[in-house]
């Protein structure tokens, strides 16, 4: 099939460009800057250059690549993130979630596509009740932190707008925390060097839940939701959700630092802000089930524990 991915050189991108081209599809990559051009074409792809936040470009780009599947993995998130800011921090990514999804569809509209896969999220934006493991028929959160709402109206309008275009086989993965390589969780970046330095502290018990996915294991189920994905949400995460409690100090030991220090609630929202305590008490896990039986993916890491052992060694 001719695929055309709206952020190939991210760091999904990168990985799931040259699993596409691997199992024969043609290839069309789209990125915001001609300096990459050459990045396309290295994963074997054909490099168009385009705005995504600009209707025009994103409608002539999709209009000359005449695509069977779009595939939307456009984020924004390069730099560290200022968790008592979060909604500044991911403002143009809510941008690439809302304006920029309106007019891939809209283009992918005009060509008639014959499926539309999206990135969005699993985890936080669930709500944080009534169970700590959470599928894709549950609820979002209603009451998120004051610093997350546009965020998660975002992921939303995304969800909704990709599930809502029944020209299409709309189809939302939502990827569970990525590690490994040019991941925010390898041994080289910032929040390893966090751990290392014990400047990433459990908070309040480390209640929180998380699921966690390899970037090469997301890469993996986005090239089997682009050859037969059916309409729907899946949570593209590994057997394992662990809660912060479980997984910090476990990351902590891998990387050969000592253990996390421990610190109450009060003083973590009072030192990292409401968002990084919620991520750190009250989040929830995700199931990946229906991914398994509907997509019959299953994750070559089955658990974040041995992903991370094969990474920091």
């Amino acid at each position: 099939m001719k695929v055309f991915v709206a952020g190939a050189t991210g760091v999904l991108g990168k990985q799931l460009v040259p699993r596409l081209v691997a199992d024969d599809h043609e290839v069309v990559g789209m990125t915001r800057s001609a300096s990459k051009s050459d990045v396309v074409r290295a994963m074997g792809a054909t490099p168009v250059i385009a705005d995504a936040l600009d209707p025009e470009a994103v409608a002539r780009a999709v209009a000359e690549a005449e695509p069977e599947v779009i595939v939307h993995q456009l984020t924004a998130l390069a730099g560290s993130l200022d968790m008592r800011h979060f909604d500044r921090d991911f403002a143009l990514t809510n941008r690439l979630r809302t304006e920029a999804t309106d007019h891939l569809l809209a283009a992918g509209q005009v060509v008639g596509i014959r499926r539309f896969v999206a990135q969005s999220f699993a985890g936080w934006p669930s709500a944080r009740t009534d169970g700590h493991v959470k599928n894709e028929d549950d609820p979002l959160d209603p009451t998120p932190a004051p610093a997350m709402r546009n965020t998660l109206d975002a992921i939303r309008h995304l969800e909704s707008a990709v599930i809502g275009a029944t020209w299409t086989d709309g189809v939302v993965l939502r990827y569970g925390s990525f590690y490994g390589p040019g991941t925010a969780l390898n041994p080289d970046s910032e929040q390893a060097q966090m751990i290392r330095k014990r400047k990433f502290p459990v908070v309040g018990g480390g209640g929180g839940v998380w699921s966690f996915v390899h970037i090469e294991d997301a890469a993996e189920a986005t090239v089997t939701a682009v050859a037969r994905g059916r309409r729907g949400i899946y949570n593209i995460v590994d057997d394992d959700p662990a809660t912060v409690a479980q997984w910090l100090p476990a990351m902590a030991s891998a990387l050969g630092a000592r253990r996390p220090r421990d610190v109450p609630r009060w003083l973590g929202q009072l030192l990292a802000g409401e968002p990084a305590t919620l991520m750190m008490t009250d989040v929830r896990g995700a199931s990946n089930a229906k991914a398994k039986r509907e997509l019959d993916w299953q994750p070559s890491h089955p658990s974040w524990r041995e992903g991370i052992t094969k990474w920091a060694a």
